[in-house]
This record gives structure tokens, C-alpha cells and sequence, in this order.
């Protein structure tokens, strides 16, 4: 049985546990509203652009733009985007085995596929397993404070040489969509090529005018698309890290209150039990005199 004084020193040093979870709850709530109202303001512009490109490659048939070219099942490429830090529960867990489940699954028929990184956690988990082939690894590419557009520009010039080298077929973006603060919706989405989207049989396709011509106005717009919808992964992954740490800094602070509660109450019977006994043996010494 544990001393009262060891006792003692676990009750210290699981309300130092509580002040640190509780301190991470409070910094994750604050940078969630930011990441929430980013996330907020890009969805719409993310979406109208994603629509009018997907009615865009609908009508066209791939020839003006390879971005647009539907191409064979050889290779696809995978960009994962999961946290750098971890104490946000299974936030990064789940999101590396549903890229790891996809890729093995293979519900696109492709031939094989590599994983394009962006994460530190997603590097940890998916190096370790068979199969899983990396080809690039980005660690501390998003502030823990903000996502930027440059960053986000950066990562879809990259992406788009990757595509446009012609070793890989298709590229497919996984991450954790905002949902609220207790949840986050995982999300796999095809970034490249755009494939045409679903229209009503009534409804007709606007008949777009290219001004100067095609080639230029795509080869602007397409590219730009590639880094909206990785600036909007980027946002999503960000504010659904914030709310999954604050959940689980908010889960362990409640667990910590419980253990202290159950360490006192064991203190506090160990040390009537060590009161008991130390009466006992002064009556017994008593009693001994007489």
C-alpha cells in the first residue's frame, strides 16, 4: 500500500497535469475562433470556384488544358495533411488510417500510389507501415496560428509540377473537415484532374466565352483553382486540430479532477487508518502501564 506521502506527491502532481490541460484547452478555444471564421470566409469562394471549373470540364473535352485531361489508372498520388503535434486525441490516427485504408482499398482502380505528406504525425504513423510509399514529407509548413495563402500557393505549384511531369494519373487530397468542435469530417477529395460534376438533365451548361483564348484563361485559373482548394484543406486540417485538442485537453482535465478526487479520498483513509493505529498503540501502552 502507497505511503501518505507518496500519496501526497501523486495528488501534486496530477493537478499540475489539470493547470497544463486546462491552459491547452483555454489556447486551443482562442485559436479556434480565428481558424473557424477563416475557414468560414474561404468556403464559399473555394466551392463557387470548384463548381464552375467542374461544369467547365463537363463540356470540355481535356484537350485544352492537361490539368483537365482525364488520363489512364497508372499512378495516383496521395496528399495527406495531418497535424505536427499531437494531444488532440485521434485526430491524426484517423486521418492517416483512412489514407492508409484508401490507398490499400484502392476504390479508384489506380495501379499504384504514392503519398505526398504535409504533417508530421501522418509521417510517423504511415513510414512504419508496408506498402505505404513516400515521396515528399513537409513537417512545420503551417504556423500554429494562421494558414497562409503563399504557403498553400507554394504547396499546389508543387503539387501541379508533380501531375504535369506525367508520373502520376490522378491526385487525390485527404484531410479532416470542420464540423464543430466535438467533430471533424474526414474527406477525400479529388484534386486532379477536375472531374465534370453532376447536372440536372433540365438545366443547361453556360456557354463560356474565352477572352483572350482558352489556353491563357486556363492556364490562369486552373492552377489558382489547385491552390484555393489546398488553401481550404489547409484551414479545415487547422481549426479541425484546435477543436480536437480542445476536446481532448477538455476530456483529460475532467479525468484529472476525478483522479485527484479518488487520490484524496484514499489520502484521507490512509491517514484516519494511521491516526487509528497510532491510538491504538498509546491506549495498548496504557493499558500495558496499568
Amino acid at each position: 500500500m502507497p505511503s501518505l506521502k507518496d500519496i501526497k506527491k501523486r495528488i501534486g502532481t496530477v493537478k499540475n497535469t489539470r493547470q497544463i490541460t486546462a491552459a491547452m484547452k483555454m489556447v486551443s478555444a482562442a485559436k479556434l475562433r480565428r481558424s473557424q471564421d477563416a475557414v468560414m470566409a474561404a468556403r464559399p469562394y473555394s466551392d463557387k470556384m470548384q463548381e464552375v471549373l467542374s461544369r467547365l470540364a463537363q463540356r470540355d473535352s481535356g484537350e485544352e488544358h492537361p490539368l483537365l485531361e482525364e488520363r489512364g489508372k497508372g499512378k495516383a498520388l496521395v496528399v495527406l495533411i495531418t497535424a505536427d503535434r499531437g494531444l488532440c486525441g485521434g485526430f491524426n490516427t484517423n486521418i492517416s488510417k483512412m489514407a492508409e485504408k484508401f490507398i490499400r482499398e484502392n476504390p479508384e482502380g489506380y495501379e499504384d500510389f504514392e503519398l505526398f505528406l504535409v504533417g508530421r504525425k501522418g509521417n510517423e504513423y504511415l513510414k512504419r507501415r508496408a506498402g505505404m510509399k513516400i515521396v515528399k514529407v513537409h513537417e512545420y509548413l503551417v504556423g500554429s496560428t494562421q494558414v497562409t495563402y503563399p504557403t498553400a500557393a507554394l504547396l499546389g505549384q508543387e503539387i501541379i509540377e508533380l501531375y504535369q511531369s506525367d508520373d502520376y494519373d490522378g491526385v487525390f487530397l485527404i484531410y479532416n473537415a470542420f464540423q464543430s468542435v466535438m467533430s471533424q469530417e474526414l474527406t477525400v477529395r479529388q484534386l486532379l484532374p477536375i472531374k465534370p460534376g453532376e447536372v440536372d438533365e433540365e438545366e443547361l451548361v453556360v456557354d463560356y466565352i474565352y477572352e483572350p483564348s482558352t489556353s491563357e484563361v486556363l492556364g490562369q485559373i486552373l492552377p489558382k483553382n489547385v491552390e484555393v482548394q489546398i488553401f481550404r484543406a489547409l484551414l479545415e486540417a487547422v481549426a479541425s486540430e484546435h477543436g480536437a485538442r480542445m476536446t481532448a485537453m477538455d476530456s483529460a482535465s475532467k479525468n484529472a479532477s476525478e483522479m485527484i478526487s479518488k487520490l484524496t479520498l484514499q489520502y484521507n483513509r490512509a491517514r484516519q487508518a494511521a491516526i487509528t493505529r497510532e491510538l491504538m498503540e498509546i491506549i495498548s501502552g496504557a493499558e500495558s502501564i496499568k
